[in-house]
């Protein structure tokens, strides 16, 4: 709260300012249909970019890849990406920075009569990954396994990696005997009547990860973000007025509900909670200290694959505004 009190009396100020010009519009990469497109949409209709004094101008792309060559462009200012790319970024020498948007995390589910409870359960099954080998979730799934049950997934289970849409296709055919996906997948695969056996923020906590560890952030260059610091916290006070909003009003929700595609009111439920608690509640030195922590056990479990030379995150990678 108390980093929200900060950004939106940051906003007041920035209105506020004698001789104010034309807003100063900020480029924003989104994907469609993800969470970042529903926090622009509670923005856009309260007005919460003019209360702060700017401008937004979105551009769509069909994927995080495409996003991040468009912020390497120069085409847009700002994206939605996890630290660990922006980390071994600036261990290549690029000067990418991160202020967090979510700490939500996926989920681990099975179908409701499945015999699966607990990871040693998942022993010869056929386990669907959404995204690839290095995804975060399953780096951390693995580590997890391997500290509490002994458990070696990636040798003892048939993992198989894809897009999280086609896996819940798979996992509903019977094609498949558990999914691990990120948590607007986890959410509509339990509206729909799928289990959850583990969730992702529970195995974060179970590996001895101190609270408030982001996961994706907004993501720009210190650069841009040094010459355009009113723009930028403009949009910080925007953003954390939308997140109070969502976190406060189910009828917000129940706006939201054709762009995020919920088909049921029990669908939607999950979504909003899935999102709520993910939401960060402060941003300062404790959870840099947690963000550092999971990074070493990302890098011992996925290794220089995962997070290339560095053993540590690279100075620079989180932006310190709004420090509580």
């Amino acid at each position: 709260m108390l980093r929200r009190r900060a950004l939106m009396s940051t906003a007041l100020a920035v209105l506020a300012a004698p001789g104010a010009r034309a807003a100063p519009s900020l480029r924003i990469g989104v994907l469609r249909f993800g969470s970042f497109s529903w926090e622009l949409d509670v923005i856009r209709r309260h007005g919460f970019d003019r209360l702060a004094g700017i401008a937004l101008a979105t551009h769509e792309y069909a994927g995080s890849p495409a996003a991040q060559v468009a912020l390497q462009a120069g085409e847009v200012d700002m994206i939605v990406q996890d630290w660990l790319w922006v980390s071994r970024q600036r261990t290549s020498g690029a000067d990418w920075s991160f202020f967090p948007f979510s700490n939500a995390l996926g989920a681990l589910v099975v179908p409701s009569t499945s015999k699966i409870h607990g990871l040693p359960d998942l022993a010869g099954r056929q386990l669907g990954v959404a995204g690839s080998p290095l995804d975060k979730s399953w780096i951390i799934l693995r580590a997890y396994a391997e500290r509490h049950d002994k458990f070696d997934l990636a040798r003892e289970t048939r993992p198989s990696f894809g897009a999280p849409a086609l896996l819940a296709q798979e996992l509903d055919s019977g094609r498949l005997d558990a999914m691990l996906t990120f948590w607007p997948f986890a959410a509509r695969a339990e509206a729909a009547g799928m289990r959850r056996v583990l969730n992702m923020a529970e195995a974060v906590a179970g590996l001895g990860i101190p609270p408030g560890a982001p996961f994706v952030g907004y993501v720009f260059s210190a650069r841009w973000a040094a010459g355009n610091k009113a723009l930028l916290d403009g949009f910080l006070a925007a953003a954390a007025r939308a997140q109070a909003l969502l976190e406060s009003s189910d009828d917000e929700w129940r706006a939201l509900a054709p762009l995020t595609r919920a088909q049921t009111p029990a669908e939607l439920t999950l979504l909003r909670d899935y999102y709520r608690a993910g939401i960060p509640r402060a941003w300062g030195k404790s959870e840099e200290t947690a963000a550092a922590a999971l990074y070493d056990v990302l890098a011992a479990t996925g290794g220089v694959a995962l997070v290339g030379p560095a053993k540590t995150v690279a100075p620079g990678t989180f932006w310190p505004t709004g420090l509580s």
